[in-house]
């Protein structure tokens, strides 16, 4: 069931992105997730009270460690994009943020045989391949990734800001090395939601999901306060409206079935089949929206589906 749960919560966290990303082209990405933050933390407090049962105080300080640390990545990856290089920034990210909670898996005692160590790193090696071209993608209208701020790494689904200021676009100062820190920056942080998110729900599955999302609201909320940016019901189109609800209401249900996948099986496995949702992404944005597969991108997906065969053996 961990390979269920861990490939569910992958394609609702790709299709969250997606629909976000998709709404930022039209409204700025804070008006998108001063609205979809605060609808997937409305739903998991719902399910949390229709489950019953009372939050458990033991893991209640990791829930909301797992939203701050979620919260921290999101500033960090942003202003990463702004700095440094989207082609470092993104991959580093996503990498780091695979390896970390699977370090931790490993040093706590998990020990997977080589065919799940071999497709974990044909797994990692995919999210590379799609997050690279990914990131490399020209600047749209409408910002930064407009995701929830459950923010486990990755890369702008469709497009993020630039500022202008040099050839290319590229600000003056912006260099690799600095996009190779602010990617390792949100990767730690990324890598430690998925950790604290883990370990919180030890002590129960929906209520500390639950707190996690509330915690990791309060940052774009504050974020869109602070710039001045409007709600997203404001000026946005109907269609708009439902995607920017429908990412956060996805986002929410793919935080549970990360942590029913964690709960399943291996967290390790869950954690590496859970990052493939870059590729999800860029599958829907060629789907729906007709946007060409890149020769890295289809590189990527193919070696997806062979990662997650050899980890399924």
């Amino acid at each position: 069931m961990v390979i269920v749960f861990a490939l569910a919560a992958a394609v609702l966290y790709g299709s969250a992105d997606f629909l976000g990303g998709a709404a930022s082209r039209r409204i700025r990405a804070l008006s998108v997730l001063a609205v979809s933050a605060p609808a997937g933390v409305v739903v998991l407090l719902a399910a949390a009270l229709l489950a019953g049962g009372p939050p458990v105080m033991a893991g209640v300080p990791w829930a909301v460690a797992a939203g701050a640390a979620g919260g921290a990545g999101l500033i960090i990856f942003y202003a990463g994009l702004a700095a440094g290089p989207m082609r470092v920034v993104a991959p580093v990210s996503a990498v780091v943020s695979t390896v970390l909670p699977v370090g931790v898996a490993v040093a706590t005692g998990e020990r997977p045989g080589p065919a799940v160590y071999a497709g974990g790193l044909v797994c990692v090696l995919a999210t590379v391949l799609v997050s690279v071209d990914l990131g490399g993608r020209p600047a749209r209208r409408g910002g930064p990734r407009g995701r929830p701020p459950s923010c486990r790494g990755g890369v702008p689904p469709l497009g993020a800001e630039r500022r202008s200021g040099g050839p290319g676009g590229r600000p003056p100062g912006l260099t690799v090395s600095r996009g190779l820190a602010y990617g390792i920056g949100a990767g730690i942080a990324f890598g430690l939601f998925f950790t604290f998110l883990r370990v919180a729900a030890t002590s129960g599955v929906l209520w500390p999901s639950a707190l996690s999302r509330a915690a990791g609201a309060v940052v774009p909320l504050a974020m869109a306060v602070w710039a001045g940016a409007p709600p997203a019901w404001r000026g946005a189109s109907r269609r708009v409206l439902a995607a920017v609800v429908g990412s956060g209401l996805l986002d929410a249900t793919a935080n549970v079935c990360y942590v029913l996948a964690t709960r399943a099986g291996l967290f390790g496995i869950a954690v590496v089949l859970t990052s493939l949702y870059p590729g999800v992404t860029v599958l829907l944005a060629r789907l729906v929206l007709g946007e060409r597969l890149r020769p890295a991108q289809l590189a990527g997906l193919i070696l997806a589906i062979a990662g997650i065969a050899v980890v399924s053996v």
